[in-house]
Order: C-alpha cells, then structure tokens, then sequence
C-alpha cells in the first residue's frame, strides 16, 4: 500500500524488532494496550496473541479500514482519530478493568514526536508502561543524563515523570520506504516523581523551560531573563550547591526541584509563564 509521506507514515518491516518491542511491555495477560500509529498492523498482530485487547490509534482513513478488515473487532478496537486529540482516560474507562492502567506502545511520527510525548506525561495517571520508537536523536535527548550536550526540556520533562531507558536502535532499510535517520525504541515506566520531590507539577515544567531558554547562556542569566531578582537568583544557587556559572544541562532533576522551590519561596512572586 502507498505511504503518505506527510502522515511520517514508515512502515516496520523488521520481524524481530516487532517481537522486541512488545516483550518490552512485558506480560500483558488480561491487559489493555493503546497503540499509538499501527500502519498495517505489525506490531498489532503480535499484541493481538498477547493482550486483552489493543485499541489502535490510526489517523489514516485508509488503514484504519483495512486495520478493521484484518483484526477482529473483539480483540482490536480501531479508532481513527489524531492521537494529539485522542482521549486517553476515556480509552482506559471503556476499555480496561477497574483500576488498570494501560499499557502504550507506538511507532511515533517524526514530525509530531514532542507533542506526542507530552501528551502522555500528562496522561499518566492512567498509563503504566510504554514502549515507543523515535527518531534515534530524540531518544538521546530523551534519555540524555545532567552534563550530557543532549540534556534539555525535554530530558527532564520526560524523566520527571518516570525512568526511561534505552532498548535497541534499528537502520533506515528495517522500514519501508526507508526515513532518512536510524530509529531507537525506548521504555518509559510512568512513575512521577512530584510528591517525592514535593513540588508541583506545573510550576515545576514552567520553571524548566525558564532555565533552558537558551543553552548557551547560564542557568543565572537564564533566570533573570525570565524575571527572578539577581539577588534571590544568586542566594539560591548558593544554597542548593549550585556553581554561579552553571548552564541548565549540569543540573539532575533534583537540583532542578530544589532550585525551583527556593525561588519560589523568595520574597518575589515568580515569573508568570509566557
């Protein structure tokens, strides 16, 4: 079947990276899974033997049909729909057992690869694992530790909201038609971390992309840009343990958390996000 390259549409070819993946997600034995993307259902073939059921998420018209044609109805819920819009707390309470949260697995479109990862940190509450394949770039900065070049928004945001880890990477001729980049599958166990470190979510991400606004500056100029008083700036990074030059990308998540607070607690309101 013709692509369409503006969907990002690459098919897996890969027989064994198919069952790489779903081992990935573990025993999935009277679970649900969403899979993100399915194209022609490879990796929906090999979650159909193992799990409860699979909702596939397909945004081509054409596909979702002959995804309906190929799978049965009782085991493979096709939803054609844009999965940035998709709900999926509504998924989980239409198709999951009380209290179950779902498992995730997809092959993200380059293009929308960001968008869609934030979109799952924020649906955490009802996701417990997830198995994804990115753009091998992506998943450096995904998985990318303080004082790494890769380290950014995106490294923390990512982790904040659970342990990643990287699990294998495949060449361009693994799909068809073949994209121009190798692809990483990563696993992402959904565990956030905002209790432990007692700060609030939104806040916290507003002050992370506050600290990386530009990389090349350091983490001080960064913060008196976004409006934080000199002062307090250099008081907090006193007292975290923070050296006064140093960029955002040497920071863990926890100095990030300590660091927020403290100039939250200053006698400044904090910036308002832009």
């Amino acid at each position: 079947m013709p692509t369409k390259p503006k969907l990002g549409q690459n098919f897996l070819r890969d027989a064994q990276a198919v069952e790489r993946i779903v081992a990935g997600l573990g025993d999935l034995s009277g679970r649900t899974v969403v899979e993100i993307g399915p194209g022609e259902g490879a990796i929906t073939g090999a979650l159909v033997a193992r799990a409860k059921h699979v909702v596939a998420v397909e945004l081509d018209h054409d596909l979702a049909l002959r995804l309906r044609v190929k799978f049965p109805a009782e085991k493979v819920t096709v939803v054609e729909h844009d999965v940035l819009s998709f709900d999926i707390a509504a998924a989980r309470a239409e198709h999951a057992t009380q209290g179950e949260r779902l498992s995730l697995v997809g092959n993200l479109p380059y293009y929308i690869t960001s968008p869609i990862l934030f979109k799952l940190a924020a649906s955490h509450a009802v996701l417990d694992l997830a198995v994804l394949m990115v753009q091998r770039e992506v998943a450096d900065r995904i998985t990318a530790q303080p004082g790494s070049h890769d380290y950014s928004v995106l490294s923390v945001t990512t982790q904040v909201y659970g342990p990643v880890a990287r699990m294998f990477t495949l060449p361009p001729e693994a799909f068809l038609p073949p994209p121009d980049v190798h692809s990483t599958v990563f696993r992402w166990r959904f565990a956030p971390r905002f209790a432990e470190l007692e700060i609030q979510e939104v806040p916290f991400l507003r002050f992370v992309r506050m600290a990386f606004a530009q990389k090349r500056k350091t983490l001080s100029n960064n913060l008196r840009a976004a409006g934080y008083a000199p002062a307090h700036i250099t008081a907090a990074l006193e007292q975290a343990g923070v050296p006064p030059q140093a960029r955002a990308e040497a920071l863990t998540i926890d100095s990030f958390a300590m660091l927020s607070k403290l100039l939250a607690e200053s006698d400044v309101a904090a910036p308002s996000a832009s």
